[in-house]
């Protein structure tokens, strides 16, 4: 979602008549699109906010702006952590960002600008995308869950979808333009639809996208496990462009932990999603996410979680350190568990699925699989890299006259996190 913001506010600037510097260094307006999900994330903001308090000084003409869900979350406080700052505005208030940096440029003082629902959809704003083949499509946008650690539903807002004409019509236009592959976005695309329609209109979205003749490759995340309904499950099975793989949450294996996160279902709910996933797609690819250290989470709990791994044997995870984050329920947990617990639980987490990740790309040594050729390897430049349609990374070395074209690579080596081959047949995207 902060990748399609980014592209939405690089358009936006564009049509004002802004240039995209080659570097920071060079830039003459400085925009950070933040994510306040992980602790982590915050503070590397502010440590590259803080950074440029030198340059500002320096350089006062400089207009320094700070968008998206820090924003959204600390307002005004970034004034005060920061007073560097120009302008300061929330994931609602994008479409207004070329206003308020014309008024800094023509010497009004700082600007905070924060929305508590949304007015404008980004949707509506001029992008500039990153990948001529590839875009993002938000068809939700917020979040009605309220999981108790997370931050989203405070500074995304409610959800709200976008009508199936809107989105239908969008995607028309990108594959006009060259677009092969889009990735469907929403903190849950298996609510889409619930405001508008009174019930989930996700698989039917699915199967209309399917008829846009030059898509190739559809895409999406996130699905929550307890809206992972039979029909979405089918939509996919029975499709030639949806791709081969879900990313499906599950972010703790013990019934007692998902309830205190307000999880809405249990781990015998979650293998059983799963279990049909297995059977109904074959050679899916499962993603997941998977949070250690909640509070309260005792060993018996985190060897639920294990168990989930093991069971479901995903192809990767996002695995990370629960981190307080204020204004949610989990901050206010008295039974915070120790850094030194934590840490020792996420190391026995990432080596269990690391092996897994290693066992279910080793599956794959000798086959010839579909893979969507993307660029040259930036860490070798003999290389090409590309993605199959279960979204796993193939390096091979080929020309570069292959990039945003379809081939059929013979793979030949398997490591945890990419696969390694050789070109066997370039396929045709007509």
């Amino acid at each position: 979602m902060n990748k399609h913001d980014s592209e939405r506010v690089a358009g936006l600037l564009r049509e004002r008549g802004y240039m995209q510097a080659g570097s920071p260094e060079d830039a003459q307006i400085i925009i950070f699109n933040t994510c306040t999900v992980r602790e982590h994330a915050e503070e590397r903001f502010f440590g590259n906010l803080n950074n440029l308090r030198a340059r500002k000084k320096a350089e006062p003409e400089l207009i320094i702006a700070v968008g998206g869900c820090v924003a959204q979350k600390e307002r005004e406080l970034i004034f005060k952590k920061a007073p560097h700052t120009d302008i300061v505005f929330g994931t609602h208030n994008m479409p207004n960002l070329g206003h308020m940096i014309e008024s800094v440029e023509q010497g009004r003082q700082a600007i905070c600008e924060i929305t508590d629902a949304i007015e404008v959809m980004p949707t509506t704003l001029p992008g500039m995308r990153e990948e001529k083949h590839h875009a993002w499509v938000p068809i939700i946008i917020g979040c009605n869950n309220f999981c108790t650690y997370c931050i989203v539903p405070h500074t995304r807002g409610r959800e709200l979808s976008r009508p199936v004409e809107d989105i239908l019509a969008e995607v028309e236009r990108l594959v006009a333009d060259g677009v092969v592959e889009i990735t469907l976005l929403g903190q849950n695309v298996n609510s889409y639809g619930r405001d508008i329609y009174k019930k989930s209109k996700f698989a039917r979205l699915l199967l209309e996208l399917e008829k846009i003749k030059g898509l190739r490759r559809i895409r999406f995340t996130t699905s929550h496990p307890k809206d992972l309904t039979d029909d979405i499950i089918g939509a996919i099975a029975g499709s030639n462009k949806i791709c081969e793989h879900i990313h499906l949450p599950v972010q703790a294996g013990s019934n007692a932990i998902l309830k205190t996160m307000n999880r809405k279902y249990t781990k015998e709910d979650y293998l059983k999603t799963v279990e049909k996933i297995y059977a109904a797609i074959p050679g899916v690819s499962l993603t997941t996410d998977i949070m250690v250290g909640f509070p309260g989470e005792a060993e018996e709990d985190f060897l639920h979680t294990l168990d989930v791994v093991e069971k479901a044997r995903y192809d990767s995870a996002f695995t990370f350190i629960f981190s307080p984050r204020e204004g949610t329920l989990a901050a206010k947990m008295d039974n915070q568990i120790p850094a030194p617990v934590k840490a020792d639980r996420f190391d026995r987490l990432v080596k269990l699925q690391n092996r897994i990740s290693l066992e279910k790309n080793m599956e794959l040594v000798g086959r010839d699989i579909e893979v969507f050729v993307e660029a040259v390897s930036k860490k070798n430049r003999d290389m090409l890299t590309g993605r199959t349609r279960t979204n796993k990374v193939v390096n091979f070395p080929g020309p570069a006259d292959l990039i945003h074209k379809e081939a059929i690579i013979n793979i030949t080596e398997a490591h945890t996190w990419f696969l390694k081959g050789k070109l066997k047949e370039v396929l045709s995207l007509n």
